[in-house]
């Protein structure tokens, strides 16, 4: 700091007189007495973390583990909702969020799965930059999501739209073209994935420019008629894809849709007027979609949208502090002063910690090898990337 702060002189006081030999041996004995106790205890007299495993957190603070850089949307999302929740949690502990955004998240999330303390001390916070690479099977990831316990979840939604420019006015027009269409991408192996297995489904001709920045200079290179094809999130939709689609520069297409709970594709709450993946797909080809691409698209919708972020803490964690944090997830979610605070930073999907969350996070994150190998092959036929090289 600049300012320089002016203190009172410092009193030194008299050093006192030396400790009598009887004194001296009985707090050598004392200290003596605490050491063996620590011993034996396994050093926990000093190291133990406060008692959670009864469910009160009193005394705790929950450290939040977000494996991003500070500022960004997941971050934003983290915080609030981490310092939120710590105050319904059984002995409001602290909040103590921690960024590590190195190596696209991986860095902390191995960290975290190596060396979390299974309390629920140590809360992890998931994205879709942490759980493509591991659906990918990346040699760098070394966590398992089906290792942890989920506590809370919140999902967010996206479409899809194209540019007139291009003789796009509509789904029809996405098949049967002369030539292949231009989809702008920030990373193959990110939340663009997703997107390509739709266009894939769909049997879209389409070709990718990745690198851009952001789903911000995707669009504006739409504008600039260097990509056809391109998708927003809900929060991004209406400030930057609206007033294209209003003076004519765009299209809308689809929304990606959202799983309800029993897997099934449903429409998007948020675009409750635009039709989904599946139903575009049945206007194309006249039956219902059906086989590998479907089955990955489907496991794709759901850890990258409908399951997007979440809470986790180690799978050993002790039942009664997985419940607390839980059980106070689902009751701030049913918060309504919560819910309007909320609105903007969850986008409009719900947060989710309801009893079942559990099953329903591990029904969404069982990836089988087959889908697996579909993502591998599809990136490395259709985009020209072979995860497997050098492996």
């Amino acid at each position: 700091m600049s300012d320089v702060l002016e203190r009172a002189p410092v009193q030194v006081p008299a050093e006192p007189d030396p400790p009598k030999p009887r004194t001296a041996m009985a707090v050598m004995a004392c200290f003596s007495a605490l050491a063996v106790a620590a011993a034996l205890a396994g050093g926990e007299l000093f190291t133990r973390h406060a008692a959670t495993a009864d469910g009160d957190f009193t005394g705790a603070t929950v450290e939040v583990v977000i494996p991003l850089a500070e500022g960004g949307g997941t971050d934003t999302w983290a915080r609030f909702v981490g310092q939120e929740l710590m105050r319904t949690v059984p002995g409001q502990p602290g909040f103590a969020p921690v960024n590590d955004g190195g190596g696209e998240g991986i860095i902390a999330t191995n960290d975290f799965a190596r060396s979390a303390p299974a309390d629920g001390t140590e809360v992890l916070v998931s994205t879709a930059t942490t759980v493509v690479p591991w659906v990918l099977g990346r040699p760098e990831v070394g966590y398992d999501f089906n290792g942890m316990t989920p506590i809370v979840v919140n999902g967010t939604g996206g479409a899809i739209y194209g540019r007139t420019g291009a003789g796009i006015d509509g789904v029809d027009d996405l098949v049967g073209l002369d030539g292949p269409l231009r989809f702008g991408g920030i990373s193959p192996t990110g939340l663009d994935l997703t997107t390509m297995v739709a266009f894939d489904l769909l049997d879209v001709d389409a070709t990718a420019v990745f690198g851009f920045e952001g789903r911000g200079p995707v669009n504006l290179a739409l504008q600039r008629g260097e990509i056809d094809l391109d998708y927003q999130t809900t929060s991004a939709w209406a400030p930057s894809v609206e007033p294209l689609i209003e003076d004519g520069t765009a299209v809308p297409l689809m929304s990606l849709g959202q799983l309800d709970e029993n897997g099934e594709v449903v429409r998007d709450p948020n675009f409750p007027d635009l039709e989904t993946v599946p139903e575009v797909y049945e206007r194309l080809h006249g039956a219902e979609p059906e086989g590998e691409a479907y089955d990955a698209y489907r496991t794709m919708l759901g850890l990258t949208y409908t399951y997007q972020k979440a809470m986790w803490v180690p799978q050993d964690t002790p039942a009664a502090a997985v419940e607390a944090l839980r059980t106070s997830a689902h009751e701030l979610s049913q918060d309504g002063e919560f819910e309007e605070e909320a609105a903007e930073v969850l986008g409009g999907y719900p947060l989710e910690a309801r009893p079942d969350i559990v099953e329903r996070t591990r029904d969404a994150y069982t990836v089988n090898d087959s889908i697996r190998d579909y993502l591998l092959a599809l990136l490395a036929n259709d985009y020209g990337v072979d995860l497997n090289e050098g492996v």
